[in-house]
C-alpha cells in the first residue's frame, strides 16, 4: 500500500530525519510504555551509522529528548537545547510519565563498527527497577525519513512515521506547534486500502491510463480513504506554510552554522544581493533564486531548526525549492491557481516517494545519498512536471531522469556534520529535477529507461556501496577534508 503523503512530509526538528527525528521517535516510545513502571535506570546503546555520526547528527540529545516525551512534530528546539543541557549538568533525566533517572548524554554508548543485521541505524534502549532487574528492552531502526521499526516488528516494515501520542500533541517537551504544523500531524485513522494500490511505477502508470486520472488525481483519491479531500489539501498546504517559514527564519539568520567546522550562513547575505539584483523575479535569475530556497532551507536544518522532512532532512530544501520555482517562474500558475499547484505538486511528489520508499530506500546509512538526495530529486521533478501539465507518462520520464543522474551519489557529510557537502547538493539537485522536468515536457512520455528499472539500480548500487560511503564520515570528503 502506498506510503501516505503525510508520512513521508512530516514536520520535524533538523539535523537529520533518519539520526535526529527517528531516534527522537524511538525514544519516546520507549518511555511512553515505561509509564507508571518502576525505572530507576536507563541504558543506551548506538550502532552503525548512528553511532558514527550521531555526535555530528544530534543523535543523542534526540534519543534523551524522546526519553523525556519530545515529539519532533512539536518540541521547541531552543527550548529543548536548555533541557539538555540540565541533563547534563545535573546528571539527572526526567522521564516521560514522571520518573527520575541518573543520567548523562556521555553515558550513551557507541558501538560505530557494529552494523545490526536489519538496518545500520540501529539502537538499543533497556530499562531496570531498583533491583537492577531487567524490566523493558527494544532496539530500534531509524530506516529513513523518520520512520522507525523494532525488533518486534517481524513484518520488517516502518511503523507509521508519526506515533500515536505526537499526532494529537500528546507527551510533548517544549511544545510549539503552529496552526499549520497541527494540521499536518492531525490524527489518522488507521485502514487497510486504498482505491488504487501501487508499489511501482508501472503499476502507478496502468491505474492513470485505467481511471484516466494524473499521478496527483490516483494520489488524493488514496489520501481521502483516511481524511476527506479539504483536510488533504488543508494538511498540504500547512506543509507548504512550513517549508515557507524555514526559508523566513533561514534568511534572518547570520553567522556561523553550529558543530565546530565554521562553516559561514550565506542565506541571508545572498537574499539580500538577490533582492537587489533581482526585485521582480526575472526568469534569468530563476537558478539563483533555487539555489537561495535550498540552501536556506538546509541551512536551518544544520541548525536544528524546524523543517519538513521531503523525505529526508538531508534533502529538505529540494522539493521547497522547485516548488517555489513552479510557483513563481511556471506562467500558468496565477495567484488563484496557487494553491492547487501546491497540493498537485506535492501529491505527485509523495507518490513518487511512495514507490522509492516501498521499492527501494531513502535513508543516507543504507544506500547512500542517492537515496536522499536522489529520491527528493526524482519526487520534485515529478512533481514539476506534473504542474507544468505533464502526463503521467511524462512524470514517470522526470522521475526517473533526475534520479538516474544521481545514481551512485554517496553519503560523506565531513566531520558528520549536514553542512558539506550537505547544503550546496540541495541546491545543484534541485536544479537537475527542473531540467529533468523540462527535458520530460520536450519528449512525449517514451524512453528506454523506467522508473522501475532506476529505482532497482539505485537499491542494487546502494547496497554494492561501500560502508564508508553511506553515513559514516569515514570515507570521501569526509577523511579527504582536515576538520581543522
Amino acid at each position: 500500500m502506498p506510503v501516505s503523503v503525510f508520512d513521508l512530509f512530516s514536520i520535524g526538528v533538523g539535523p537529520s530525519s533518519s539520526h535526529t527525528v527517528g531516534p527522537m521517535r524511538a525514544g519516546a516510545a520507549f518511555a511512553e510504555a515505561l509509564v507508571g513502571a518502576p525505572v530507576a535506570r536507563i541504558d543506551v546503546h548506538l550502532y552503525g551509522s548512528l553511532a558514527a555520526t550521531g555526535q555530528g547528527h544530534g543523535t543523542l540529545g534526540a534519543v534523551v529528548a524522546g526519553l523525556m516525551g519530545a515529539h519532533p512534530e512539536t518540541v521547541d528546539p531552543d527550548a529543548l537545547a536548555v533541557e539538555l543541557t540540565a541533563v547534563d549538568e545535573t546528571g539527572t533525566l526526567p522521564l516521560h510519565g514522571g520518573a527520575t533517572v541518573p543520567f548523562r548524554l556521555a553515558d550513551i554508548v557507541l558501538h560505530p563498527l557494529t552494523i545490526l543485521p536489519r538496518h545500520p541505524n540501529a539502537m538499543r534502549l533497556r530499562a531496570e527497577d531498583p533491583q537492577g532487574t531487567t524490566i523493558a528492552e527494544e532496539t530500534y531502526y531509524s530506516i529513513g525519513g523518520g520512520f522507525i521499526t523494532s525488533e518486534g516488528d517481524t513484518a520488517g516494515i516502518a511503523s507509521a512515521a508519526v506515533p500515536p501520542s505526537a499526532r494529537t500533541g500528546a507527551g510533548t517537551t517544549g511544545a510549539a506547534t503552529t496552526g499549520a504544523a497541527a494540521v499536518a500531524v492531525a490524527a489518522i485513522p488507521v485502514v487497510d486500502s486504498v482505491p488504487y494500490p501501487f508499489s511501482s511505477g508501472a503499476e502507478l502508470l496502468a491505474t492513470c491510463a485505467a481511471t484516466g486520472l494524473p499521478v496527483s488525481g490516483v494520489a488524493l483519491a488514496n489520501e481521502t480513504a483516511t481524511r476527506t479531500v479539504d483536510e488533504v489539501r488543508a494538511g498540504l498546504l500547512g506543509i507548504h506554510a512550513v517549508m515557507e517559514s524555514c526559508v523566513r527564519r533561514s534568511i534572518e539568520r547570520t553567522g556561523t552554522l553550529p558543530g565546530g567546522l565554521a562553516v559561514r550562513r550565506r542565506a541571508a547575505d545572498w537574499y539580500q544581493q538577490l533582492t537587489a539584483d533581482d526585485p521582480h523575479h526575472d526568469p534569468l535569475f530563476a537558478m539563483e533564486w533555487v539555489n537561495l530556497t535550498a540552501m536556506a532551507v538546509n541551512e536551518e536544518n544544520a541548525t536544528g531548526g524546524r523543517v519538513v522532512t521531503a523525505p529526508t532532512n538531508g534533502a529538505a530544501g529540494i522539493i521547497p525549492a522547485v516548488l517555489f520555482y513552479a510557483l513563481t517562474y511556471v506562467p500558468t500558475v496565477t495567484a488563484e491557481h496557487r494553491d492547487d499547484a501546491v497540493v498537485r505538486f506535492l501529491l505527485t511528489a509523495g507518490a513518487v516517494g511512495s514507490i522509492y520508499k516501498e521499492r527501494a530506500s531513502i535513508s543516507g546509512a543504507e544506500v547512500g545519498c542517492q537515496g536522499e538526495v536522489g529520491s527528493a530529486a526524482s519526487m520534485a521533478a515529478a512533481g514539476l512536471a506534473e504542474v507544468l501539465g505533464g502526463t503521467p507518462e511524462q512524470v514517470e520520464n522526470a522521475a526517473e531522469i533526475a534520479m538516474e543522474h544521481n545514481l551512485g551519489l554517496t553519503c560523506d557529510p565531513i566531520g558528520g556534520l549536514v553542512q558539506i557537502p550537505c547544503i550546496e547538493r540541495n541546491a545543484i539537485a534541485a536544479n537537475k529535477a527542473i531540467n529533468a522536468a523540462r527535458m520530460a515536457l520536450r519528449g512525449d512520455g517514451v524512453h528506454h529507461v523506467s522508473l522501475d528499472q532506476v529505482v532497482e539500480t539505485m537499491r542494487q548500487t546502494g547496497a554494492d556501496m561501500s560502508t564508508k560511503y553511506k553515513e559514516t564520515a569515514m570515507g570521501g570528503l569526509a577523511v579527504n577534508v582536515p576538520l581543522c
